[in-house]
């Protein structure tokens, strides 16, 4: 695995129950603002142990990838809010990093 993975990793793992990040997000945190895709390919191998359900798009949607309906149940449980269109409501519910 590499450094990277390993970095992205560590912020899933701190995100808090009833809040999201976006992968654009992730790579800002880690000083690389350019590394979303790179950060979505990490996701791609995310531990099951992670909250990986808590990685979405920038604009809220649940990105592709596997068990969509899972991931939106899951995020609903937690207290996740959505928009009528079915995207996460990101201004209610995006974690800005540990200074939040």
């Amino acid at each position: 695995m590499s450094q990277f993975f390993t970095q992205v990793y560590d912020v899933v793992e701190r995100i808090p129950q009833g809040k999201v990040v976006s992968y654009g997000q992730i790579a800002f945190m880690l000083g690389r603002p350019r590394a979303a895709r790179e950060v979505g390919r990490a996701m791609r191998f995310c531990p099951e142990y992670l909250p990986w359900q808590r990685v979405v798009m920038a604009d809220g949607s649940i990105a592709g990838g596997s068990f969509p309906e899972l991931r939106t149940a899951m995020l609903k449980a937690e207290g996740v809010a959505f928009l009528p269109d079915g995207r996460v409501d990101m201004s209610a519910c995006l974690w800005k990093g540990e200074k939040e």
